[in-house]
């Protein structure tokens, strides 16, 4: 044995040498969770150790990549550390940072605001800065919005699936820096339902809008630091920006929000709990048409599917006949909107099932069982609303022709498959 002050000694040695190794890793270029630019070469398996957001690494590494720059904030009331210190709050405490504006989405920086509704410019309560808003009398920062500040941060939990408008702030916020010659800086999230699953239709051009700006499938599978180094690389922007990645730490694409440890706050009003982005793809789209009920206005916001005038019985029994993957309907009768019936679903993420699929064909059966339909009672910007959400007019062109669901749903895999090829040289996680 080792005499006792040999051995701490000899022990004393191994944990300096450990701490000098362990901050050489960290700074390694290359390596998860280093700071940009990014690009996608520099992808690869998250390291090993605690979760880390990439807020937590800007921060575990001094706000380097912030030295000497007058700092823009586009976040929320989602913007949180680890800890759960807002993002907004870190950086203004932090003396080597100068964040000068903030920036907020659809549904405003506290996340209160209904669906769809305009936001006005106002202040902050929390950090007394300006809060420019981006879903109001413009969608893209203005050049007297981004006259402050010489570097945007991107700071936004989305929910995964592409008619979630954050993602839509994102690419315009990164369209309008690289007019401007300013840095665009992704600190990066993790997505919600995982980094796995592609589902769904991709956009079609003609249908570009702010529920769909990219031609990624309905569910892409992928973290906003990927969408927005795929968005820079592909020419889905006019402009290219100088963009920095800041990649989260002790993320894979297996997991899910509960894998990471961290609390879900609501995204929006109808996005409740961290299950609710699998629903909101699963009836979202249905949430376009009229007269239906996808259980807003409940604790259960998109986790029913039904329709005036349906048979719950018989719905679900036609529903459940998909087999659709550890998913099952149970009948209802709305009490919020009397006489819209339908199903209740029973699903988790880990299902295997294709929430989309199941999207479009509950939009098929409720609109067959529905007296005159589900489309003879929009109007014309109801309607363009709802094919912007799809991706293109083929839904609406299918249910005009009572075409099979099965049919429409196997026409999205070539596209998928080619998908799936395609984003994988902007992964930064295995």
């Amino acid at each position: 044995m080792l005499h006792v002050k040999h051995k701490s000694f000899f022990l004393l040695l191994l944990i300096v040498f450990g701490l000098i190794l362990t901050q050489s890793c960290a700074h390694r270029p290359g390596t998860s969770g280093g700071v940009g630019p990014v690009s996608p070469q520099f992808g690869g398996g998250a390291s090993a150790g605690p979760f880390m957001l990439g807020i937590d690494v800007l921060e575990s590494q001094g706000f380097a990549l912030l030295a000497g720059r007058r700092v823009g904030l586009i976040t929320n009331h989602t913007s949180y550390n680890s800890r759960g210190t807002m993002t907004r709050l870190v950086l203004q405490q932090a003396p080597q940072v100068n964040l000068v504006a903030l920036y907020a989405p659809e549904h405003g920086i506290e996340g209160d605001v209904k669906a769809g509704d305009h936001i006005a410019t106002r202040r902050d309560q929390v950090t007394g800065l300006t809060v420019h808003s981006l879903y109001g009398v413009t969608r893209k920062p203005s050049s007297a919005q981004m006259a402050p500040i010489d570097m945007m941060l991107f700071d936004l939990q989305d929910i995964g699936v592409r008619s979630y408008t954050y993602i839509s702030t994102m690419v315009r916020s990164m369209e309008a820096c690289a007019e401007r010659g300013i840095p665009f800086v992704v600190l990066d999230r993790p997505n919600p339902l995982g980094g796995h699953g592609v589902y769904g239709p991709s956009l079609e051009k003609k249908w570009e809008s702010f529920v769909g700006q990219i031609p990624v499938p309905y569910v892409h599978g992928m973290t906003v630091g990927e969408l927005a180094l795929m968005t820079a690389s592909s020419g889905w922007i006019s402009r290219r920006p100088k963009l920095h990645v800041v990649r989260m730490r002790g993320w894979h694409r297996g997991m899910l929000w509960d894998n990471t440890g961290l609390r879900w706050r609501p995204t929006s009003p109808n996005i409740p709990k961290a299950l609710s982005p699998y629903f909101y793809a699963m009836t979202g789209m249905l949430g376009g048409m009229t007269p239906v009920d996808i259980g807003i206005g409940t604790a259960r916001p998109f986790e029913y599917a039904g329709a005036q005038g349906v048979e719950p019985n018989e719905f679900c029994a036609v529903m459940n006949g998909y087999r659709f993957p550890g998913t099952r309907f149970v009948p209802y009768r709305s009490s919020t909107r009397v006489g819209r019936n339908g199903g209740r679903i029973e699903s988790t993420v880990r299902s295997g099932a294709d929430p989309v699929a199941i999207d479009v064909c509950c939009i098929f059966e409720l609109h067959r069982r529905s007296p005159g339909g589900l489309l003879s009672g929009m109007s014309e910007s109801g309607l363009s609303l709802f094919n912007k959400v799809y991706g293109s007019d083929q839904l609406e062109k299918a249910l005009r022709r009572g075409g099979d669901p099965q049919r429409l749903i196997a026409s999205w895999q070539k596209a998928n498959n080619h998908f799936r090829q395609q984003r994988q040289r902007f992964f930064l996680y295995s």
